[in-house]
């Protein structure tokens, strides 16, 4: 069996799971690549293989019907996300395909409070002033009594908002599958977005992506959102309108934020986000520890075997 790996953090790691490659006889080819592939390169390489493990790649119903005219049988994709993946063209088609939920989301969650932590006490900013010779000392605000709110209560927010609630915050989450908290999150108040936007002094977009919530966060909602605003996104980069997000950091309306997805990515080098010194970046890393994408990556591996096998 011919194995395509494009998953940028389980290709980091793919000597680590070459003894169950071997047992399994898997010929397993790691792509080159940072982020994604295009789909012209996805067009081209998948048909070649037998099975596939996705990462952020545009998997379209283009790319399938290219796979299942070669040799292409199943498919995985690695991780949470699924809005870059036509899941419904995949199956049309006879591939069988899943993804690996319910992996990494405390992970992510650590990231994004530390985020909220490195947003709240402006750590960034001595970072850069001690490295510039300086010796700055901003007043930072405290957790304690300020109001996360959180958008997404699945794997991800959950374990955020069990972080946030235990350094004394309140957490108000939005949802659209939920009317009342889960078990065990009874402190946390559901509301319907964009309602009480207002009462947050952090945002935190922990949600997936879906056909309706692209841009969620616009002009008109951070119309409504508390002047001096702080915002995190460890979800996906659409979620935010990037150009409302620039136009309310450069007028104090959003005071900071903390971005580990993009609309587009790696973030271009003209992107005005880059001008922006109340601003820190990531790399779309939020799951990539080392336990994690082990802990993925033996999944994605156990249930493409199991697809193959039949």
């Amino acid at each position: 069996m011919r194995i395509l790996v494009t998953c940028p953090p389980m290709l980091k790691q793919l000597n680590r799971f070459k003894p169950q490659f071997d047992a399994l006889g898997w010929d397993v080819t790691a792509a080159k690549t940072v982020q994604v592939l295009s789909v012209e390169e996805l067009i081209e390489l998948v048909p070649q293989y037998d099975g596939w493990i996705i990462g952020d790649d545009p998997a379209t119903a283009e790319v399938f019907k290219a796979g299942k005219a070669g040799r292409l049988k199943a498919a995985v994709k690695w991780g949470i996300g699924v809005d870059n993946v036509d899941f419904a063209a995949a199956r049309d088609l006879g591939l069988p395909i899943i993804n690996t939920p319910n992996m990494f989301g405390g992970e992510v969650a650590d990231l994004a409070l530390s985020y909220v932590m490195a947003l709240a006490r402006e750590s960034f900013d001595i970072d850069r002033g001690i490295r510039a010779g300086q010796w700055p000392k901003p007043a930072g605000i405290s957790l304690n009594g300020r109001t996360l709110g959180l958008i997404g209560l699945g794997d991800i927010g959950r374990n955020l908002a069990r972080r946030a609630l235990a350094c004394d915050m309140k957490v108000i989450a939005w949802d659209p599958g939920l009317t009342a908290p889960p078990p065990g999150l009874e402190a946390v108040e559901i509301a319907a977005w964009p309602d009480r936007i207002g009462e947050a002094d952090f945002l935190a977009f922990t949600c997936a992506m879906t056909a309706t919530n692209r841009h969620m966060l616009n002009a008109e909602t951070l119309a409504k959102a508390k002047d001096g605003v702080r915002v995190v996104n460890v979800a996906r980069g659409p979620l935010i309108d990037e150009p409302a997000l620039v136009a309310a950091l450069q007028s104090g309306k959003v005071y900071s934020a903390a971005l580990d997805v993009f609309e587009v990515e790696p973030l271009p080098a003209t992107s005005p986000l880059r001008s922006l010194d109340r601003c820190i970046f990531g790399s779309h890393n939020g799951s990539n520890t080392i336990d994690a994408v082990e802990r993925a990556s033996y999944r994605a591996i156990d249930l493409l075997a199991g697809f193959l096998a039949k």
